[in-house]
């Protein structure tokens, strides 16, 4: 089998220390080369893997048969445009888009060009996450479920870890929120209603209800005090209650393993056709369910202000 040639759009933290790893040492992918907004850093990241850094994006289209991508979800959408119309499969981050406009607009692309698409939910990936998460969907029916991700990222007293502009400005709902709704509906089905809440500083709590008659909450925040950081996951029902071993202590994992998977996926939707349960349709829908709550919050901090001013009235 010839390796799928796979171009790398990005040069941050996320790109240097997962995506151009992986590509260049995974068995069935090549990495054909790196682009970046930042010219230099492209060229070092490139040198550091033995591949091509391009200044055109046309000329890594034209040397590539898939993209990956690890830049901010608004510069992704439009460049994964291109790409797409350039005849190459795309491995995605979350979320595609925070725009539900942008979305559609990728995933009328994706579907006009034919090519396959893998958005890279990272526990839908991680073994032995990912394996877990089958096991549960299998054993149901579930009554409810919560997962709740309380990151301190840009508390007072965090750790300025993944510290990107568009994580300050979008906060724990478009960050960690593409992680809780992926295992959610691995699990519980499809989101068909939403309901949101705001909490403090940039916390977020959701109410969702699932396809298959189940429910599920959620609580977000990149801004968690350091000593409140964890996170939990739970499923409810007939069997009593269920929770990964560790969770709360250990995250997902090795990023780089769950990457190597979404390697894997995107190697056998390209080859095969077959439309994965992570594809672009599904992040196009994860964009609608947050852009949803966050008019909801939106909504909801508008109307408390008047109560708020009237009770500090003398």
């Amino acid at each position: 089998m010839t390796r799928l040639r796979v171009g790398l759009i990005g040069t941050g933290p996320w790109a240097t220390q997962t995506h151009a790893p992986v590509l260049a040492a995974h068995p069935d992918a090549a990495l054909s080369g790196i682009w970046g907004r930042r010219p230099k850093a492209a060229a070092e990241l490139a040198a550091a893997h033995a591949t091509t850094a391009y200044e055109d994006l046309d000329e890594l289209f034209a040397a590539s048969d898939a993209i990956a991508f690890a830049v901010p979800p608004d510069a992704q959408a439009p460049l994964a445009e291109r790409a797409a119309a350039a005849g190459c499969h795309l491995l995605l981050d979350k979320p595609v888009a925070t725009s539900p406009e942008a979305a559609r607009r990728l995933t009328a692309a994706v579907d006009r060009a034919g090519v396959a698409s893998v958005v890279f939910f990272t526990l839908r990936f991680a073994p032995p996450m990912a394996d877990w998460l089958a096991d549960r969907a299998e054993e149901g029916p579930w009554f409810t479920a919560r997962a709740d991700w309380y990151g301190s990222f840009f508390a007072a007293d965090g750790t300025g870890a993944f510290d990107s502009p568009w994580r300050a400005d979008k906060g724990g709902l478009w960050d960690v929120g593409p992680h809780a709704l992926s295992v959610l509906t691995a699990v519980l089905g499809e989101v068909t209603a939403v309901t949101a809440a705001p909490g403090p500083e940039d916390a977020v709590h959701l109410i969702l209800r699932h396809a298959g008659g189940a429910s599920s909450t959620a609580t977000l925040t990149l801004r968690a005090p350091a000593a409140a950081e964890g996170l939990v996951l739970e499923f409810r029902g007939e069997r009593g209650a269920a929770a990964p071993a560790g969770w709360g202590a250990s995250g997902w994992g090795d990023s780089t393993d769950a990457f190597r998977s979404a390697v894997d996926a995107l190697v056998q939707a390209a080859e095969g056709g077959k439309r994965h349960p992570c594809d672009v349709h599904f992040g196009s829908r994860v964009t609608d369910i947050l852009a949803e709550a966050e008019r909801q919050v939106a909504a909801r901090q508008d109307s408390e202000l008047p109560a708020q001013e009237s009770t500090q009235a003398p």
